[in-house]
């Protein structure tokens, strides 16, 4: 079909091929049936070859759908002499999830990865398009890879367009990719059109039509050949989908009987292999099947053949004529199919299930069993699909049960709550075992923390688990877990709280089992953290663990204190869980890494870690976790003095974490705004966020996350005469200190005890709190030393107190906390001393992206090394790379390395 009138994104499509990294990498098209997607897309390749492209395709088919991986077999059709070249961990996801190769689930990032490199690799020799058809019908395998690609193709020479349907839910989001919707042709191109295709029709049906097509090409053309001749006056009544289905069935019905079966067969099958049809067909019906049969259906436009496969001509027209078939009939026709299928066991199955019209047992464990296949091969759409299927066609309803919740389960890693919730609701029409009814209760909770249950939802969880725990430990502690859970993002009380921490106790796991630490510490992170600190120092993993265990760890050291040792965890549970693509638990071990960084001082270590796991979070539609990185973003961007960032990513934060009551998402933006404010020297602003914190009525209190902020509560009380106000939260937190070992509580009420005494006291107590061993706490260290040499200059001590802020300067400097750095200047120069203005370093001339590939390539990584860690081509990091240096001065990673040395 010739495109027509569509100059506006024909010139949009030029733009793009000729500099796609000026103007974007990905583009999606959408529009109503028939408004001219393909053909544009048509177009698109034709100005491409121009410019000398690599044209990739692929298309989505209804019938594939739910097939792993089916569509980007045909993207990677001309690109598999590429795949050897592959790192080998990426090179066994992608054999795996094609079926080339058994092995274990891969992750669809990790094979995202394999895909990336590939296509950069390619772009390398020449520029590459993507073309794919009918997104909206793509298998959700495929359009992750998609969107994963489209994510990271900015900098290479590869550009993605995509053509759907409107009304589809769709992978590819605004986020990928530019959208364009196609509007219907104006009367004069639908004119045009009509008459390049209909020279000879009737002025009474030519002005019907154009006013019946509305613009769309699809129904000019196509309509045209059936009205031409006979207008019908029911049809113009119909909706103009249905009008041109009724216009292809009103073809089919003049097809030789054989002809039809044909088409029903082909309509029906998830594949477009013609000797496949010809075999189904004379199955089917027992009569000769072959080119011949074939013909008048292509002589009639319905379908076209390309070397042994066989396309429609529109995707309308496959389900038209699948809604025209008699019940029989399909399932006839899905029998034939099943029976030629003999060396494809799932796509056998599948038509296996279509032409059952009742529960059948064996079918129904034949598609369990290809459920599991499909999610071993990262398929879990199609496992939920087939495992749907299977407990429709259960004889036994304890099976039934079984297998919905299995699919409900694996919905839950899709990210789907309204799939969960309908497969749940099926599986409550029957009757449960006390087992499935804690799986359904649990399973209800698991997308936003949780958050969104009942307020209760802790104390409920808690007696759920306990009742599981003598039937299914596993499950128990599952359910657990994401009681303890609520415990961080909510505030359950102090009674749900002991239940949580009594009941993994009774469970009589390991004292250095992790998820007894990790339980424990969520539960009770002021009462057990001496018991979580002191074993997981001496937690040993067995070699081999897949990262979860860290992943638990480093969050449970994080939450009693030991930042420390939470960095250490993280970066060991980081490296397995990068090599699996697992990155939905990659945003929360890095998350950890960037929280606990901030808190300890490594402020460039916490802008790439905030980075990566507010990116990664995004990606794995965790909108929780996002809303807490983004939050931390916020305090990062106060600590650096970026007012207007820190308050604008508070704010979006906020929005999120708000309506959820999501408590460290709230108290980590309260404690950005505070730490602006505290920044900008507007002290009384600064005291109402803090003490915010410490008010358990105020949802930004967070037990746990509140300790990092005494320091900062009585800093600004100092400042703005309100000292007397936080003695009561002081004394508390005095009394916490008691219970747990928190190394960052400590220090700050050693600075506050300092900032409270009185004059005769106070100078011995800054000493001694500068005598601790603050060498993991710069931070702190900094800012003791400068409320000391504040406290000096202000008792006209000048002379001593600046040997404090002349450190109190250099250490922010150094860690890049730019307003306390240029408070410690202000206070100098009161005190008779002028200082140099501090030189810009490498956090201030890169991006957050820029700086962690530079931390990486200071490491002594390669490109190719730091592409795997951060899931980008290692031909994108060498972009990167190219352009930093010049940014930094240098010309050599060694020189790197002196750059980033510096940063520490």
């Amino acid at each position: 079909m010739e495109l027509v009138g569509r100059d506006d994104q024909l010139d949009l499509l030029r733009r793009l091929l000729a500099d796609p990294r000026s103007h974007g990498s990905a583009l999606l098209v959408r529009g109503a049936p028939g408004i001219g997607k393909t053909a544009l897309l048509a177009e698109t390749a034709a100005l491409a070859e121009g410019l000398g492209y690599r044209i990739l395709r692929t298309s989505g088919v209804e019938a594939e759908s739910d097939i792993p991986y089916a569509g980007l077999q045909l993207v990677l059709r001309p690109l598999t002499a590429g795949a050897p070249e592959l790192a080998a961990p990426h090179r066994q996801a992608l054999d795996t999830a094609l079926g080339h190769a058994e092995g274990a689930v891969p992750d669809v990032f990790l094979v995202g990865l394999a895909v990336l490199n590939l296509l950069a690799d390619a772009a390398a020799v020449a520029p590459v398009l993507v073309l794919a058809d009918d997104v909206q019908w793509l298998d959700d395998a495929t359009a992750g890879v998609l969107a994963f690609v489209a994510r990271r193709v900015g900098t290479e020479p590869v550009v993605m367009v995509g053509a759907a349907r409107d009304g589809y839910r769709s992978r590819l989001s605004p986020d990928e990719l530019t959208s364009v919707t196609l509007a219907p042709l104006t009367d004069g191109q639908a004119a045009e059109l009509l008459a390049d295709h209909a020279p000879d029709l009737r002025p009474t049906a030519h002005r019907r039509l154009l006013a019946e097509a509305a613009g769309n090409p699809l129904a000019l053309t196509e309509l045209s050949r059936t009205l031409g001749a006979s207008p019908d006056p029911h049809i113009s009544q119909l909706p103009l989908t249905e009008r041109l289905e009724r216009a292809f069935t009103d073809r089919l019905e003049t097809l030789p009987d054989i002809t039809r079966a044909l088409l029903r067969i082909a309509a029906l099958n998830d594949g477009p292999s013609l000797p496949e049809i010809y075999t189904a067909t004379r199955q089917l019906t027992g009569a000769t099947a072959s080119a011949a049969e074939l013909d008048p259906a292509v002589r009639a436009r319905l379908v076209h053949v390309v070397g042994t496969e066989l396309r429609f001509g529109h995707p309308l027209m496959r389900s038209a004529i699948q809604q025209t078939m008699p019940g029989g009939v399909r399932r006839a026709a899905h029998a034939a199919l099943s029976a030629v299928l003999d060396q494809e066991p799932d796509r056998q199955i599948r038509h296996r299930a279509a032409a059952a019209d009742s529960p059948a047992e064996a079918v129904a464990a034949a598609l369990e069993d290809a459920a599991h296949r499909a999610a071993r091969r990262g398929g879990i759409a199609a496992a939920v699909t087939a495992l749907e299927q299977a407990a429709a066609l259960s004889e036994d309803i304890g099976h039934r049960a079984e297998r919905l919740l299995r699919a409900a389960d694996f919905a839950v890693e899709l990210g789907r709550p309204e799939t969960v919730t309908r497969l749940l609701d099926q599986a409550l029409t029957g009757p449960l075992s006390r087992r499935q009814h804690a799986t359904v209760v649990w399973l209800r909770g698991s997308f936003d923390e949780g958050l969104h249950g009942h307020a209760s939802g802790a104390v409920s969880l808690t007696a759920l688990a306990e009742e599981m725990a003598a039937e299914d430990r596993a499950l128990a502690l599952r359910i657990l877990w994401s009681a303890a859970q609520l415990c961080f993002w909510s505030e359950p009380g102090a009674e749900a709280r002991r239940g949580v921490l009594q009941a993994v106790e009774r469970m009589e796991l390991d004292e250095l089992d992790p998820w007894r630490l990790a339980i424990s510490a969520y539960a009770a992170p002021v009462d057990r953290g001496v018991f979580v600190l002191d074993r997981a120092r001496h937690v040993a993993l067995e070699e081999g663990d897949d990262g979860r265990a860290y992943r638990m760890l480093s969050t449970a050291s994080l939450l009693v204190g030991g930042y420390d040792l939470a960095r250490v965890f993280s970066a060991a549970g980081g490296a397995p869980l990068r090599v699996q693509g697992r990155l939905g638990l990659l945003a929360r071990t890095v998350g950890a890494d960037a929280w606990s960084a901030l808190v300890v001082g490594d402020l460039g270590a916490a802008i790439a870690a905030t980075e990566e796991s507010r990116r990664l979070a995004r990606e794995t539609s965790q909108t929780m976790m996002y809303a807490l990185m983004t939050a931390t973003a916020a305090k990062l961007a106060a600590m650096r003095g970026e007012v207007d960032s820190a308050l604008r990513l508070a704010e979006e934060a906020e929005e999120v974490g708000l309506p959820a009551g999501a408590r460290p998402v709230l108290a980590t933006a309260t404690t950005a705004r505070g730490l602006a404010a505290l920044g900008a020297g507007r002290f009384e602003e600064a005291f109402g966020h803090f003490r915010r914190l410490h008010d358990p009525a105020d949802p930004a209190f967070q037990v746990a996350l509140r300790l990092t902020t005494v320091g900062d509560l009585v800093d600004a009380a100092t400042h703005c005469g309100r000292l007397e106000s936080v003695l009561p939260v002081v004394t508390e937190l005095e009394e916490v200190a008691k219970v747990t070992p928190a190394p960052v509580l400590h220090a700050d009420l050693r600075l506050a005890r300092a900032l409270l005494a009185s004059d005769e006291d106070a100078d011995a107590l800054f000493t001694a709190a500068l005598g601790a061993d603050l060498s993991a706490w710069p931070l702190i260290r900094a800012r003791t030393h400068l409320a000391h040499g504040e406290w000096l200059r202000r008792r006209r001590r000048s002379v001593e107190s600046r040997d404090h802020l002349r450190a109190a300067r250099d250490m922010f400097d150094a860690l890049g906390a730019i307003p306390w750095g240029e408070r410690a200047r202000r206070e100098l120069r009161a005190a008779g001393e002028t200082s140099r203005r501090r030189a810009p370093d490498a956090r201030d001339q890169l991006t957050a992206h820029e700086l962690q590939i530079v931390r990486l390539a200071a490491d002594g990584l390669t490109n190719r090394e730091i592409g795997q860690r951060l899931y980008l081509s290692h031909r994108t990091v060498s972009s990167h790379l190219h352009r930093i240096f010049p940014k930094l001065g240098v010309v050599s990673r060694a020189e790197l390395r002196t750059v980033v040395s510096t940063l520490s």
